[in-house]
């Protein structure tokens, strides 16, 4: 049984995901609405080309309509239905706070790693990577334009690698070999807890990075079956 203080910090956190997982909800849903104000105009546009007989004006409406389209597509296609919506939900929220985001991520769609497990990982590196990036934001002495994101998640043979580097403000602090979170949270630290459990489950290693304006995590899991 866990004493009520371990408790309270359990609940504090799950407290925490929970309006996480409200603002990526309601940021989407917002998404969705625009669509759907946009899609509404763009029938009007379509109906009126096509009344006065502008064929052309039409054609090119249509391909302005279609470059526009793909701007606006968030939807990684990873190839494992999981990652594609986490990174889905979290990218966009990302997006929508201006961070600037650059991912690339292609795995196979079984893995021996569970979706819950996989949730976890993915879900607090780039929780993580967000606080801090709002950090640089509300700083007004930064290195980089806009606070930054970037992501790899891949296969090295039968491993899962994954890779998030991100923008930070100051000096991560350190006790002993271990980077300390930067959060003002009373469940600070939970987090890389999470993470690290994990990797120690599949065998695997986190190594953490911090250099000036930017720090990054590499993970390397065992994901496959020889």
């Amino acid at each position: 049984m866990f004493g009520k203080r371990t408790n309270r910090k359990i609940a504090e956190y799950q407290n925490e995901l929970m309006s996480k997982h409200y603002d990526e909800v309601e940021n989407i849903y917002k998404q969705m609405r625009g669509w759907k104000h946009d899609y509404h105009n763009h029938l009007q546009a379509i109906k009126a080309y096509i009344s006065s007989g502008k064929i052309d004006e039409l054609l090119g409406f249509c391909d302005r309509l279609e470059q526009d389209l793909k701007s606006v597509d968030t939807v990684m296609k990873t190839g494992n239905v999981m990652l594609d919506a986490i990174l889905g939900s979290k990218l966009s929220l990302a997006k929508q706070r201006n961070i600037e985001v650059n991912a690339k991520a292609s795995i196979p769609e079984k893995l021996q790693i569970t979706d819950v497990d996989l949730c976890v990982l993915i879900g607090n590196l780039l929780d993580n990577a967000m606080e801090a990036c709002k950090k640089t934001k509300d700083n007004a002495d930064l290195e980089f334009d806009r606070p930054f994101i970037r992501i790899y998640i891949g296969m090295k043979g039968y491993h899962l690698y994954i890779c998030v580097t991100n923008s930070v403000y100051g000096k991560i602090k350190k006790s002993g070999n271990r980077f300390l979170s930067t959060k003002n949270s009373p469940t600070h630290g939970f987090g890389l807890m999470r993470i690290d459990k994990v990797c120690e489950k599949y065998g695997g290693y986190c190594k953490r990075n911090s250099e000036p304006g930017v720090f990054s995590t590499e993970i390397l899991l065992h994901a496959k079956e020889k």
